[in-house]
């Protein structure tokens, strides 16, 4: 792969504040950048542009570090679409729904269900996605719980071992049991596929003791924790996280000011899903308490077919300038470096020298118009390891 310089960049988002103008997108204007071997070679003014085997006019076009989406379920068969069309109707969001993903996930082959998730990782793809992670949770066996891992693991290194994502329906009278089942037997078919444990820690799904088991268990073997906290009730998801150093807590719907201190304290990252919220009507994380404490905040999708089937972060950017309080820059940074924060990764989320060349062309002068003109598709081009993606 020889080198590529893209040139007439009408904005640049770096986010390393030692570029450009200092503030943390690290902003050019009139940019560059040259990509090579799979890396960020160089970036900087246009007009100080080192030569390139290639050239790509980008017109005056804004360039973005590729979105980092950090948090998604999308091995899985089916959809809910009569669940949506109830709930938009005036029923309540409850994490009972999952079941009906967990039988349609069962019943599908390997092939289906790999057939989906390259679906949707081509449809996020096209709208600026170059990293992703995505997890287990709708087999809820030892076997399907393995082998949605092992397809998962064919697409990324960001895989989720989520077996406690509710308890089983095989197991609905016996909750101890399977918390033992995924600690121990799934645990030890699951790890070798996997870079993370995650636990759904909520009402009508895993209490603090369970949840506390079963990441202790994953961090026993490898696995580094990350919780679903706080979405539906106040709870210890939180707590529990910032606790064993978990790499995020995910959702932070309902926080106290204890929760929230917590995280501004620590080093783990409060990733925001706010098509969740859009899709279940419920209330909106606060992202502006949590920044303006001082955490680190990511953004995500949480795509998955029950409470949030969109793949779109510009999307996700939109609502959560629009409902969450935040600004257009905070919300692109949190798409972005945020949730290469929320993954312990340094190599992506950003566009600086050393960097893996994972970047979004939109069509538009500056990022700001991915909240400006929410649901317009202003992805133009996507580069992903240096090399035209989509």
């Amino acid at each position: 792969m020889g080198s590529t310089l893209i040139t007439r960049i009408g904005t640049l988002v770096t986010n390393d504040p030692a570029l450009g103008d200092g503030g943390p997108l690290g902003q050019i204007e009139d940019a560059a950048l040259v990509l090579d071997g799979g890396t960020v070679a160089w970036a900087g003014p246009a007009a100080d542009a080192p030569a390139a085997d290639e050239v790509y006019d980008a017109e005056g076009r804004a360039v973005v570090p590729g979105f980092v989406d950090s948090h998604s379920h999308l091995v899985f068969a089916g959809d809910r679409t009569a669940e949506f069309n109830a709930r938009m109707s005036g029923r309540a969001y409850s994490a009972g729904g999952i079941r009906t993903t967990v039988a349609a996930t069962r019943a599908a082959s390997d092939e289906v269900l790999e057939a989906n998730l390259t679906h949707y990782l081509d449809e996020a793809l096209r709208q600026g996605t170059t990293t992703f992670e995505t997890k287990s949770g709708y087999g809820l066996t030892v076997a399907d719980e393995a082998r949605a891992l092992r397809i998962a693991a064919r697409h990324t290194e960001e895989v989720t071992y989520l077996g406690a994502h509710i308890v089983s329906p095989d197991y609905a009278d016996d909750p101890a049991g399977y918390v033992a089942l995924v600690t121990g037997a799934m645990l030890d078919a699951c790890a070798p596929h996997a870079r993370w444990v995650d636990v759904f820690c909520e009402k009508g799904a895993f209490d603090g003791d369970q949840a506390r088991a079963v990441l202790t268990a994953g961090m026993a073997k490898g696995l580094v924790p990350r919780v679903h906290a706080n979405q539906l009730t106040h709870g210890p998801g939180v707590q529990l996280a910032v606790e064993l150093d978990a790499a995020s807590a995910d959702h932070c719907t309902h926080l106290t000011p204890a929760d929230v201190d917590a995280l501004a304290s620590g080093s783990t990252v409060a990733t925001l899903l706010p098509g969740a919220e859009f899709s279940t009507r419920a209330r909106w994380p606060d992202a502006r308490r949590l920044l303006d404490a001082g955490a680190t905040v990511a953004l995500s999708t949480d795509c998955n077919p029950g409470s949030s089937f969109t793949s779109s972060m510009p999307f996700c950017i939109a609502l959560a300038v629009r409902d969450m309080g935040m600004t257009p820059d905070e919300a692109v940074w949190s798409a972005t470096a945020g949730g290469a924060a929320a993954l312990r990764r340094t190599d992506i989320g950003r566009l600086s020298p050393g960097a893996r060349a994972d970047l979004t062309v939109l069509d538009a002068p500056s990022h700001v118009h991915l909240a400006y003109r929410p649901g317009v598709p202003l992805v133009h081009g996507v580069w992903r390891r240096g090399a035209r993606a989509a």
